[in-house]
């Protein structure tokens, strides 16, 4: 079994992925970054150069192979949820968990992170507020259609975000994994 985390850029999914891997005694990979190390470039490389077709495409083939795996967290990119192979594969191997923040949070927050500029590439060209807005409105649909579980990151620690995860998921997946 795997559990995806799924949202938007900066809702806190490679935060919380590690902590709820450690409760359950799973493994945990961040697919973005899990992209770069089997290509050996950057996201916003890979954008540059092959496009955001050639990105999606990898990005793909990452996430089946990692799906194929078991006792695994995993942390998508906010966009694994546009292919729809993906997004039944994402369903069939376990609990989906969308982890969301409003439009406000999501631009402080990858605006206070260093990295955002050189890591995560723009999509739309637009500002970046309304690229956010843009791509939610787009996608909310595609991640509401694979969440199994909703989780609001808005004004709360990893703890309390986590807990309420932990108490969603089945007492089999648990049980003998808390710590």
């Amino acid at each position: 079994m795997v559990i995806t985390l799924i949202g938007y850029r900066g809702v806190g999914k490679s935060t919380i992925a590690p902590r709820l891997a450690d409760r359950l005694g799973w493994n945990w990979i961040d697919a973005d970054i899990e992209i770069e190390q089997r290509v050996g470039r950057t996201i916003a490389e890979i954008f540059q150069q092959d496009g955001e077709p050639g990105f999606r495409a990898l990005e793909a083939g990452v996430l089946l192979d990692l799906l194929s795996r078991d006792r695994l967290v995993i942390a998508a990119g906010g966009g694994a949820i546009l292919n729809p192979h993906t997004r039944e594969t994402i369903r069939a191997a376990g609990p989906a968990i969308w982890l969301t923040a409003s439009l406000d949070s999501i631009y402080s927050r990858l605006h206070g992170d260093s990295t955002t500029a050189t890591r995560r590439p723009s999509l739309t060209g637009a500002d970046p507020r309304t690229e956010i807005e843009t791509v939610l409105n787009a996608r909310t649909p595609l991640y509401t259609e694979t969440a199994s579980l909703v989780v609001d990151t808005e004004n709360r620690s990893p703890e309390s975000i986590l807990d309420e995860i932990l108490q969603a998921l089945p007492s089999s997946l648990t049980n003998g994994g808390r710590r």
